[in-house]
């Protein structure tokens, strides 16, 4: 796909430098030394110039050659290995984690490049993501030996790093997994052994040497996800010069065949086979309840590694949308409904062209609005000197997460369809693009836990979180926005949408109170992965008017002459089309939830099968 890859700076520029208060981390302790607002169009120019001429290229071998497995390990095509380090060592990625790196920038603008990157070849996202989470957790939790050990090569991305979670009998049922854990003499050293599956970059001939963060019980541990710990497991052991020494008995016993994403190697990794298998214990054994902190630790990755699963799902539905939209702007095919004797045109002006660009591009502004705005308020959670505004952004963000990670896979799925079908019998043809990104993408609403895990997390926890405190105030901020714009001029119709919108959605968490209250509480994990739909389209359409707010201001300025007037005419035009089109699918929700259907849980299970 590398003559396909296509995205813009455009809608990145006006989030960090028109939406976004930017200047409120810039100016933070952690950054104020560093880059300026007047840097970020050289920032992402250039790395949306290295996304197209380094990165894009190594997609059409990774998809067409895909991983290698042979004489016992797996490889990734050699293109894709030039592509990872360019991004490593050009600052895109790991580094950006580094606390003494002052070249890093604020997450908001590291993700708007990453953006561009897993775009250009989506086959690289887990392995991109994986060294600078492993360097965080082994920074909060493991000893000096184990960080004076693996911090440098984690942060250079010099070495990668995986999440074993799942094993072939334990999949989302983490406390489940039979990995053990065994002490040794020495503390904090033990002898693992085990089987981990699904495991991607377990070994992919990147790069030297793989840490593996590992989940696995020692021996005598509480059982279920209490009792699990986590280690630090590397592929090869090393001294703390980063000199490798031998390897220490993990390997791969297979790869996977995939649908999707050939090129990034997801493999079945044995653990302790010799019996040799040394693994690092991060913080503390259980203590005498048998509790272990793992589950604790894992989350801190596996929460950024959910988003970085939305965020890989927008990636690729911004790719869609452009490639669908230049399409439809060159093939000539039938002629205007409104004159069916005249001329043939570019089917972009036909109606239902119209509608699903409309579709994929309001959602793909949906989408990144959310996401880098999510990470606009951990950059103000992890660095603003105001105690009390990092918290509430911390808070924020707890809400954020599974919402992102479930709403933005699950609809970019919807997004690249459109733009399959934009393409007519072209789209399903391998030799366009739209076909690899619709396979690849699948993966996302599957990864890091199904999203309707995402969606009873929401429900289940996240609506009550801190007695409900931490969900009252991501909702608060929903209902003063509306309130304060409710008037604003030219919106007064999205406006009442939204309000009513506001309604029904606080009527459909009365329904789920009440259900919860009579004990059916069977009805919330068969209507939560909708409960979050409706949040999501109620958040959605709150930061998409928002951000129109500011682009119709803008466009009053500038006038219809102005070369960047169609880029804001455009912004308002995706919030109408996204609040005038997804926003009042809320009131449907509400309408299906109070009544409470049942039939799926009714029915006998024999019927399935006849």
């Amino acid at each position: 796909m590398p003559s396909n890859f296509m995205n813009s700076t455009r809608d990145h520029k006006f989030i960090l430098k028109e939406w976004l208060d930017l200047n409120a981390v810039l100016t933070t302790e952690r950054f104020k030394d560093g880059y300026t607002l007047d840097d970020i169009d050289f920032i992402l120019d250039n790395a949306l110039k290295g996304a197209k001429e380094v990165v894009a290229p190594s997609c059409e071998e990774a998809d067409q050659i895909g991983s290698i497995y042979e004489d016992g390990h797996a490889y990734m095509p050699e293109s894709c290995k030039e592509a990872y380090h360019f991004i490593q060592q050009n600052g895109f990625c790991s580094s950006n984690k580094n606390k003494n790196d002052p070249s890093a920038v604020p997450l908001c603008v590291m993700w708007s490049m990453m953006e561009y990157m897993i775009g250009a070849n989506p086959h690289l996202g887990t392995i991109l993501a994986g060294p600078a989470a492993a360097g965080e957790i082994i920074e909060e939790f493991g000893s000096d030996y184990l960080k004076d050990l693996y911090l440098e090569k984690m942060f250079s991305g010099e070495w990668t790093a995986t999440m074993c979670l799942t094993e072939p009998a334990a999949g989302s049922d983490v406390g489940d997994m039979t990995t053990k854990a065994y002490p040794t003499d020495e503390p904090g050293v033990y002898h693992v052994k085990g089987t981990k599956c699904f495991i991607s970059h377990a070994e992919n001939g990147v790069c030297d040497n793989t840490i593996h963060l590992v989940l696995a019980r020692i021996e005598g541990a509480a059982p279920g996800t209490r009792g699990l710990s986590l280690f630090i497991i590397p592929q090869y052991l090393s001294d703390t010069e980063g000199n490798l020494l031998e390897h220490n008995d993990v390997s791969v016993s297979g790869i996977e065949h995939k649908l999707g994403l050939k090129g990034n190697p997801t493999c079945v990794l044995n653990f302790g086979e010799e019996n040799k298998c040394i693994a690092y214990l991060l913080g503390d054994p259980p203590g005498k309840d048998g509790r272990g902190a793992g589950m604790r630790q894992m989350f801190r990755v596996m929460n950024e590694e959910r988003l970085m699963t939305g965020h890989g799902a927008l990636s690729l539905s911004a790719v869609a949308y452009h490639n669908a939209a230049a399409y439809c702007q060159e093939r000539i095919q039938g002629r205007p409904f409104t004159n069916p004797k005249g001329d043939r045109v570019p089917i972009i002006q036909h109606e239902d062209v119209r509608r699903m660009l409309m579709f994929q591009k309001a959602h793909v502004e949906v989408f990144r609005a959310m996401i880098i705005n999510n990470f606009y308020l951990l950059d103000l959670a992890y660095n603003s000197s105001d105690p009390e505004l990092a918290e509430k952004c911390s808070a924020l963000t707890e809400v954020n997460i599974p919402i992102i990670k479930a709403y933005c896979s699950d609809m970019a799925i919807e997004c690249i369809s459109e733009a399959l079908q934009c393409y007519g019998g072209y789209g399903f043809s391998e030799e366009y693009p739209i076909a690899e990104l619709y396979r690849d993408c699948r993966i996302y609403p599957i990864w890091e836990g199904t999203n309707f895990i995402q969606s009873m997390d929401l429900a289940g926890r996240k609506f009550t979180m801190a007695k409900g405190k931490v969900f009252a105030t991501w909702l608060q901020e929903i209902v003063d926005f509306i309130n304060s714009n409710q008037n604003a001029a030219s919106f007064e119709k999205e406006f009442t949408i939204m309000m009513d919108a506001l309604k029904n959605y606080q009527e459909i968490l009365n329904t789920l109170k009440g259900y919860m209250g009579e004990g059916k509480v069977q009805l919330m994990p068969l209507y939560s992965t909708r409960i979050l739909h409706a949040t999501a389209k109620l958040l959605g359409g709150k930061l998409i008017l928002d951000q129109a707010l500011i682009a119709k201001k803008k466009m009053d300025e500038l006038g219809s002459d102005h070369f960047d007037y169609p880029f804001y005419n455009g912004k308002v035009a995706s919030a109408r089309f996204y609040v005038r089109n997804i926003v009042p699918e809320i009131e449907t929700t509400l309408k299906i939830f109070k009544d409470g259907d049942t039939s799926a849980l009714d029915v006998v299970e024999e019927a399935f099968f006849v």
